[in-house]
């Protein structure tokens, strides 16, 4: 069951470990390149802040963004500026999704986000705790997948491998750490991939952060999964 009350907390303890480490930061490591592709470290803090006014428009019933051309020229408009111009902006766009979580709500209504994506509104926190922790590796500041904590570790990987279940292009998989699996892929109409690895590597793997070479693979090779 989601407790989308421990998420919101979850979320907050995030935000303020990623604002401390982004904090040591200076203006020109905020121009330097991240490791998304073209983006700066610059584009994915504004992408983070933009992303926690979205959530709170999904939230109150609105459209996540205005287009999917305005969400871009957001991120760019708002990627050059200055680290404590960063710093407040994530900060504060935080401190409102926190005060839109905290107020009574009916979070078992469905709500839309992108792309006429649907999703109920508990798992919104959880989405946004997505956003932080991931995008925290991403600046490329020493927070790597390997200190992403153990529970999320283990949810994320779950909510990829759903977000894989039943795609034509992905063949049957099985996914282990050691501890714990999940299935993956179409239904097995063909025998069964397994691949096996480190919960960081594993979930580096399927949320695009790895290419995957740390997996060990059996029954066939590693699939090549869409992008998210």
């Amino acid at each position: 069951m989601i407790d989308h009350a421990h998420d919101l907390a979850s979320v907050r303890d995030a935000t303020d470990r990623l604002l401390t480490a982004v904090g040591k930061l200076d203006n020109a490591s905020v121009t330097e390149s991240s490791r998304l592709p073209g983006w700066t470290r610059g584009h994915v803090l504004a992408h983070l802040a933009r992303n926690a006014d979205a959530l709170v428009n999904v939230l109150a019933g609105r459209p996540m963004y205005v287009s999917g051309e305005a969400r871009d020229a957001d991120i760019e408009r708002d990627a050059p500026r200055p680290l404590d111009d960063q710093l407040a902006d994530v900060r504060e766009s935080a401190a409102r999704f926190q005060a839109t979580g905290a107020a009574p709500a009916d979070w078992s209504r469905t709500v839309e986000l992108r792309n006429g994506v649907t999703d109920s509104a508990s798992r919104v926190p959880f989405r946004r705790w997505i956003e932080v922790e991931l995008h925290h590796v991403d600046l490329g500041i020493g927070y790597e997948l390997e200190d992403l904590p153990a529970e999320f570790t283990a949810r994320e990987t779950g909510f990829l491998a759903d977000r894989f279940t039943g795609h034509p292009d992905v063949p049957p998989t099985r996914l282990t750490d050691g501890t714990h699996a999940w299935r993956t892929g179409r239904e097995a109409d063909a025998p069964e991939v397994t691949v096996t690895g480190t919960p960081a590597d594993l979930l580096g793997w399927l949320a695009g952060r790895r290419e995957g070479a740390a997996l060990a693979v059996t029954g066939g090779a590693l699939p090549v999964l869409p992008p998210l």
